[in-house]
């Protein structure tokens, strides 16, 4: 409009000012001292989305779209609710693309029989051990006869591991963690970096620091390393650019009956477990809206027999 309006009412006459241009309106108030630093949203440039790689599970790909670079991911579940098997399909995923990987293992609960058999290429994974002490005494030697040494390392390699003695505080594990996680994000060269904070009670998880997720997020964010954590419950908070929690479906597992051939080694009555069907919900995705019809998944693991 380019004339004043005005009115009168008792006596008295009010002006209205003419409708001015916003470009106008924006300059004058970009040239308040408090609002000089204030960018308007009209020019603001669009974030571009991170890359996507595979999880290495179908159904949370389709659901997450995968899982991004350079930002944190966080998978929340509680014992038996499949986060190991996501864990381990990551891993999988991620060495079949040819990457490195490093895995910070916070209680010492990674079975590399299983993760071999999960397709992970130990070659390429690098695995750390914290909170752990030396080994004890009770470790087998080695013999002279090279068919019982295949026996034992064949048989007994839960056996063996399982002499290594335990962290004797969350504390000094976790501490490790943010020391070991903190170097291996600024050495950079990963492809993944996966937390394994399964083991770790939520009560003690959730006493580290904030400030370190934030300095993860931040360390994390110019490369093109993947930081997946894994918890029973969310711990990096708002610092977890996508978050998925896990929980075992209706049917907890599948048992099948199997007579064994090999009475010596496997009971004829045994029952063997085949796999979980697993439950995924998405909680927080920052990539995109999250879709309208459904915000959940399901799949099922298989269990990998090891002759």
């Amino acid at each position: 409009m380019s004339s004043p309006l005005s009115f009168a009412q008792m006596g008295c006459a009010v002006a209205f000012a003419p409708r001015k241009e916003p470009a106008l309106v924006i300059n004058r108030l970009s040239a308040m001292p408090k609002l000089a630093g204030v960018t308007p949203a009209s020019r603001l440039e669009v974030r571009p989305l991170p890359e996507m790689v595979s999880s290495g599970i179908h159904e949370i790909d389709a659901l997450t779209g995968g899982l991004p670079r350079g930002c944190l991911s966080e998978i929340c579940g509680s014992a038996s609710s499949g986060r190991t098997s996501v864990l381990l399909a990551a891993l999988a995923a991620a060495t079949r693309r040819e990457e490195v990987c490093a895995l910070v293992d916070a209680t010492d609960a990674l079975d590399a029989v299983s993760a071999a058999a999960a397709g992970v290429d130990l070659e390429r994974l690098l695995w750390v051990r914290c909170g752990i002490g030396p080994r004890t005494s009770g470790a087998r030697p080695r013999t002279s006869d090279p068919e019982a040494d295949a026996r034992n390392l064949k048989y007994g390699v839960r056996r063996l591991t399982s002499k290594v003695q335990r962290p004797k505080s969350d504390a000094r594990s976790l501490e490790q963690v943010l020391r070991v996680t903190d170097l291996l994000l600024q050495s950079g060269g990963f492809g993944l970096v996966a937390i394994d904070l399964g083991d770790v009670p939520h009560t003690a998880a959730r006493r580290m620091p904030l400030a370190s997720w934030f300095r993860f997020q931040r360390t994390v964010k110019p490369t093109p390393t993947v930081l997946l954590v894994v918890a029973q419950e969310p711990c990096a908070q708002t610092c977890a650019s996508l978050l998925m929690r896990l929980q075992a479906g209706k049917k907890l597992s599948a048992l099948s009956y199997q007579l064994s051939v090999r009475s010596e080694l496997w009971p004829a009555h045994a029952q063997l477990l085949d796999g979980l069907q697993i439950e995924g919900e998405l909680l927080r995705s920052r990539m995109q809206r999250k879709p309208a019809q459904s915000v959940t998944t399901a799949f099922a693991t298989k269990a990998a027999r090891i002759a």
